[in-house]
């Protein structure tokens, strides 16, 4: 298989699953797991098996407080990951990185899709990428530091202008994601707000991806650990599909897939169900 181009449908009448596959020594849930290019394959080809609609590959650790690494490093732990997962299965590949030199090789072994922590404003070059590659592209909401005087009215000014310019650069409306980034640049409770006025944000128009999975808003309301956040990620997974998400990013893809194809029969009349 390899380098054949893979499409990804997001006008399907269903919630898409995205499988977190981290080849990071240190993220915050499954850090050092799937360093190796074999277990990463194994874990990949296991969640394609649980109904992960996209795989999302990532090398560099997002999680507060991590070191930053270099393209070069992070190409070393990604690209060997990429080539393996797209040669062993047709389910398209994502790239989570915000470092052109890391995305372009990434489509070069097969990647359909690029998901940029920062949203093309770390790279600019990044939407000229994706739209030169004919690939979608999620942009997410991201800042420095957790301040605001108008919290959701500020990420859907932040959002649309990140849209605008991808369109300014050429990506086609319809290969334009946004995430309003769930965990990035935001406290707990701020988290919160978000979630609950989610439906501003898709109002603006583009298909949503969320990404609450084991994340610490979850672990501040329920005062669990990483390991326990199962069913609050099941809460936060049916609560944004139910509010207009299409796409959710999860580690826990059997179950998460479970939830988001009850939640479709629910809001959806059964249209989901295959």
């Amino acid at each position: 298989m390899g380098k054949q181009q893979r499409t990804i449908d997001f006008h399907v009448p269903r919630t898409l699953v995205m499988g977190i596959l981290n080849v990071t020594p240190d993220s915050f849930s499954d850090g050092g797991t799937y360093l190796d290019p074999a277990m990463a394959v194994e874990r990949a080809l296991q969640m394609v098996d649980e109904g992960a609609d996209i795989i999302d590959i990532g090398g560099e650790s997002t999680r507060p407080g991590a070191t930053p690494i270099d393209a070069q490093a992070e190409t070393e732990r990604v690209i060997p990951v990429v080539r393996a997962v797209c040669r062993a299965t047709s389910t398209p590949v994502s790239v989570d990185t915000y470092k052109v030199a890391v995305a372009r090789l990434a489509l070069a072994e097969g990647a359909a899709m690029l998901n940029d922590v920062w949203g093309g404003q770390r790279e600019p070059a990044m939407l000229a990428l994706a739209a030169a590659a004919k690939v979608p592209i999620c942009l997410m909401h991201n800042r420095a530091e957790p301040r605001y005087r108008d919290l959701i009215g500020e990420i859907k000014c932040d959002l649309a202008s990140m849209a605008e310019q991808a369109l300014l650069a050429g990506v086609p409306r319809g290969d334009i994601i946004l995430d309003p980034g769930i965990g990035f640049g935001k406290t707990w409770q701020q988290n919160l707000v978000v979630m609950q006025r989610l439906r501003e944000i898709v109002d603006l128009g583009f298909p949503l991806l969320i990404g609450t999975s084991r994340k610490s808003m979850i672990g501040h309301v329920l005062g669990l650990p990483v390991d326990e956040r199962l069913e609050g990620t099941a809460a936060t997974v049916a609560y944004s599909i139910a509010m207009g998400a299409k796409i959710v990013r999860v580690h826990d893809v059997k179950a998460m897939k479970r939830v988001a194809q009850m939640t479709d029969a629910l809001m959806r009349g059964g249209a989901s169900v295959d």
